[in-house]
């Protein structure tokens, strides 16, 4: 079974492979990876993992990945939460002379 991890990383030196490593010796297979940008000095990564046994926890899995530095896993994927601005149709301006 498949599970998605969405993670917020720093944008530091080496920051990446702490995480795939982690995962992988946590006895987790990576079955896709997407980095994407959330700003200046922060990127986002959506991991799809599966166990490799089925005694393996993803609870295990996601408190051993909060105590990575400069790592935050997050309850949801960040670009469907940012809020959504769409714009109003302009009201007809009547004009009496």
């Amino acid at each position: 079974m498949n599970h998605l991890i969405h993670i917020e990383l720093d944008r530091l030196e080496g920051t990446l492979l702490r995480i795939l490593g982690l995962v992988e010796r946590r006895g987790f297979f990576i079955d896709g990876a997407e980095l994407y940008d959330l700003g200046e000095d922060k990127r986002g990564l959506t991991l799809v993992v599966r166990p490799r046994e089925p005694s393996r926890s993803l609870d295990t899995l996601g408190l051993q990945i909060d105590r990575l530095y400069g790592i935050k896993r997050l309850s949801a994927d960040p670009r469907e939460q940012a809020p959504t601005v769409t714009a109003l149709p302009k009201a007809k301006q009547e004009i009496s002379v």
